[in-house]
């Protein structure tokens, strides 16, 4: 999923103008008088008069699924592995924030939400932390965020909630860490360790990186402070932190800094390191890369299971052509050993059909050995062994799978906004136009959660929990209230348990759209003594913009058959920009490239993935490269669609750049309404 901006770049003085007309904007701001949604303080206050009101916990059983939100807290209940509890969280549509501080229970084996309302409750909050302890849950920090975005609250309170009475207590304790949110905590023995986080003070943001204990025995708040000469890691928030053994490892976040050009503009550091602290002596050691690390990203998740600690999303902002930025939402998995301090792509396992089984038991031995030769045969002509029959006997079982890849693409599910602006997601198959089999060809629909950042994701009885979080579609900032899992022992198939619901978008009034339009008018008049041509080329712009994001990789089945829409040069220029930054976002070891059949590309890329495999199986020799296969051809699968939409853009922009210029379809001199 990618999201395209159009970066400032009409020169120094429009960069200039822009600066002095945001800084004239923040003085205003910071000048007048509050209004009732500015005011955060009355706000909370009315809020404390609310819970003042209440006299008793409140429980209401098998309640509707949570609101979309992100920078919410997911815990998994130490005392029942297969119940989640979820606090707070923060969602915006497009006109307001909502922050929420709501507690939610829910019962994975009975599919059942629980709300709890309880006296003493904390405020609302998002981008807080929490961690559980026997039968306590305890929460730290925050932020709340006035509706309009104008004005932000960092809380420093701490708060425990009894598991089995839902009462709610706050800890006032001297010593606790400075007001701030985006930290992170995580319980190690019976100890609370935070680290780091931000403040921002509407003037400035803070980063920190100071460390904190919290003792669950003694209940009191220690500051460890950095010896002198001692390694540290540099101030972040939004970073991931998580414990095993007698270690506690803190990867990547992020921070901004002011930049030394005079305008002292701030820049964002995505960081990517990974830092290893003992718990017994307080010391900070940096823990070096090996395997295959992820790529810098930031808004990311990570938890662990057993000797693995496992990453999902995040967000990568890729330069394209033409001053455009792209922002990719990721929803790669990938998989930590924290014995060995190994990277590697967390790829599922290729579940077989019951045909593929059933073959498998009558003809095992024959299969086995005929797909084992392939292999080898395959891996021979890698190293400069010219067989003829051994290729073609390899390309005929790689056209048969590619053959249904194209068939499976007619199933994938399509992710869409409607006019109202609700995001839907429906699976639209295609009739095909050659006969076919349909119980032998349909292949199920590939259930994964879409890439997102500051989702919520846990460990509870051997599976892999990962809820909410944000995306965004064309200019939308899309919140999630989706609930996918996993089985870490097989890493078979995600399931989806919720699915993503209707999300409202409100577009921004005329009124908050001023300043840009007056912006907008700047530049046309600026940019040409023909205001029609200029009117024309902001309505070709608009178009791409719109059409980039709306364009799905669904749509690439309908434009396989010819069904789909006719995308003008510039929407076709836009949506090839995106597939191929799409493609090109991952390590080239795991995407195919544009062209390139299935058989070619195990062949580029057969040592990736028998290592991924090797994590899964252990296998060896023989085994391990048919594994290898098999998770190359999923791979493949999954991306054919986009590959193939790709192949056809290109094409047919091929064929109109020989055809000559474009021409308008609208006739000069009519003016936008």
């Amino acid at each position: 999923m990618g999201k395209k901006t159009n970066k400032p770049g009409k020169g120094k003085e429009k960069t200039e103008r822009k600066t002095a007309k945001a800084e004239d904007k923040k003085a205003r701001r910071e000048s007048k008088k509050l209004s009732p949604e500015d005011d955060i303080d009355a706000i909370l206050l009315s809020i404390q008069k609310e819970e003042a009101k209440k006299k008793e916990v409140h429980v209401d059983e098998n309640v509707p699924a949570p609101s979309p939100r992100s920078n919410c807290t997911l815990s998994i209940n130490p005392q029942k592995d297969t119940e989640l509890i979820l606090y707070g969280g923060e969602f915006y549509n497009g006109s307001k924030t909502f922050v929420y501080g709501d507690l939610y229970r829910f019962d994975v084996e009975k599919m059942e939400w629980k709300l709890v309302s309880s006296p003493n409750s904390p405020p609302p909050r998002s981008a807080h932390q929490a961690v559980a302890w026997k039968n306590y849950l305890y929460i730290f920090g925050g932020e709340f965020t006035s509706p309009n975005q104008e004005r932000f609250h960092h809380y420093k309170d701490f708060w425990m909630l009894d598991l089995k009475t839902n009462q709610w207590e706050q800890l006032n304790l001297k010593g606790c860490p400075s007001p701030r949110s985006g930290h992170r905590m995580v319980l190690y023995k019976h100890k609370i360790i935070a680290f780091g986080g931000f403040y921002d003070t509407l003037r400035e943001v803070r980063y920190h990186n100071d460390l904190y204990i919290f003792d669950l025995d003694e209940f009191k708040w220690q500051e460890i402070k950095p010896k002198l000469g001692a390694m540290w890691p540099s101030a972040r928030s939004g970073f991931q932190f998580f414990v095993y053994q007698d270690q506690i490892f803190l990867y990547g976040g992020y921070s901004k800094e002011v930049s030394s050009d005079k305008n002292s503009s701030e820049k964002g550091i995505v960081h990517s390191d990974m830092w290893s602290l003992d718990p017994r002596s307080w010391e900070w050691n940096k823990v070096k890369k090996s395997g295959m690390p992820p790529g810098p990203r930031a808004g990311f998740s990570m938890c662990v299971h057993k000797k693995r600690a496992m990453l999902f999303g995040g967000v990568v902002d890729m330069e394209m052509e033409g001053d455009v930025m792209m922002s990719l939402f990721l929803n790669e998995l990938y998989g930590f050993q924290l014995d060995n301090h190994r990277w590697y792509p967390l790829e599922l396992r290729k579940e077989k059909s019951t045909k593929d089984k059933l073959k498998k038991n009558s003809e095992k031995e024959t299969n086995a050995s005929d797909s084992n030769d392939k292999i080898n045969e395959l891996e021979a002509e890698a190293s400069g062994i010219d067989d003829k029959d051994q290729i073609s006997e390899y390309d005929e079982e790689a056209g048969d799978e590619e053959s249904n890849t194209c068939e499976m693409s007619q199933h994938m599910v399509d992710m869409k906004i409607d006019d109202g602006g609700s995001i839907k997601s429906s699976a639209k198959p295609q009739q095909s136009k050659s006969k076919v089999n349909v119980q032998s060809s349909v292949s199920p629909e590939i259930v994964k959660p879409c890439g997102r950042i500051n989702s919520c994701m846990v460990v509870g009885k051997d599976t892999l929990y990962i809820y909410g979080g944000m995306m965004e579609v064309k200019d939308r900032e899309i919140s999630l209230d989706d609930l996918y899992s996993l089985n870490l022992s097989k890493l078979d198939e995600w399931k989806c348990i919720i699915p993503v619901s209707e999300s409202e978008w409100v577009e921004a009034s005329e009124d908050e759209d001023e300043d840009d339009d007056e912006e907008d008018s700047e530049d046309e008049g600026e940019s040409g003594s023909n205001g029609e041509e200029t009117d024309d080329e902001d309505d070709d712009e608009e178009a791409r913009n719109d059409n980039a994001g709306s364009l799905q990789t669904g749509d690439a089945v309908a434009l396989i058959r010819g069904e789909g829409k006719n995308l003008r040069r510039k929407e076709k220029r836009a949506r090839i920009e995106q597939i191929r930054a799409n493609l090109g976002l991952s390590d080239s070891q795991r995407t195919p490239m544009p062209g390139e059949s299935l058989r070619d590309f195990y062949r580029r890329t057969s040592l990736y993935w028998q290592m991924a495999a090797h994590e899964h199986t252990q296998h060896t020799g023989k085994e391990l490269r048919k594994d290898g296969f098999d998770l190359a051809e999923a791979r493949y699968r999954e991306l054919k669609p986009l590959l193939d939409e790709l192949a056809i853009l290109e094409a047919e922009q091929k064929a109109e750049e020989a055809e000559g210029p474009e021409t308008s379809s609208r006739k000069r001199g009519k003016k936008r309404t």
